[in-house]
């Protein structure tokens, strides 16, 4: 899952980027709201997690903004303002869901995660093929019953070989649903990552490799 994280007190918005990516997610982070509507022009996020108060564009205005381009990312809007009146606003202005500062970083995440599902086709919140058990909510991964340890990276690309239900994921796709827009196009990390995904999951390989297109489960 792809997140763009847009806040302008810059030690939360690190904090909140660093707590995702500790749940396999590819995180941006933006501090105003010039800068959030510049990435969603160039990258497709599952969920924009957007502060209200913000420099530049206001946050407002960028969930409108967002809104009336049919922007396929999910929006979740920050605000310190807590009432149900600002809550119905944020709502009514395109927003997907909301929260109030102070939040419990439990409570975001699963709200992240609820967001995530609903910016793809409905799946089942565990996920199932070949013998490979993945839980996103547990960050819990089993083959044939066995425990599987991975890295934040390598579940991150096994889940989206899993989402996408046995079609081909192009290496630029799980660069771009797995990586942030810090990573290198041209290494090869996707490469190397996948390989050291196949040698965790074990006999007999669950991920082949589509000559010249990428990998599927």
């Amino acid at each position: 899952m792809r997140v763009l994280v847009v806040e302008d007190e810059q030690v939360l918005a690190d904090a909140v980027a660093v707590g995702l990516r500790r749940e396999s997610m590819a995180v941006d982070v933006v501090y105003d709201g010039d800068s959030a509507l510049e990435r969603t022009s160039v990258n497709e996020y599952d969920v924009v997690i957007l502060d209200r108060d913000l420099p530049g564009t206001h946050g407002d205005d960028v969930c409108r903004i967002l809104s009336s381009q049919s922007y396929t990312g999910r929006i979740l809007m920050l605000t310190a303002a807590g009432e149900l009146d600002d809550k119905v606003a944020g709502l009514t202005i395109g927003a997907d869901d909301y929260m109030a500062k102070p939040f419990a970083f439990a409570e975001l995440i699963a709200r992240v995660r609820a967001l995530g599902r609903r910016a793809t086709p409905p799946l089942p919140p565990v996920l199932q093929r070949g013998g490979i058990v993945l839980d996103p909510a547990n960050h819990t991964v089993e083959r044939d019953g066995r425990p599987v340890v991975l890295t934040p990276k390598e579940f991150a690309v096994l889940e989206v070989l899993m989402r996408a239900g046995g079609t081909v994921v192009s290496a630029e796709g799980l660069l771009e649903k797995a990586w942030d827009e810090n990573a290198d196009p041209f290494t090869n990390v996707v490469r190397v990552t996948v390989m050291t995904l196949r040698k965790k999951l074990g006999e007999p390989p669950v991920i082949r490799t589509v000559q010249g297109a990428g990998y599927r489960i």
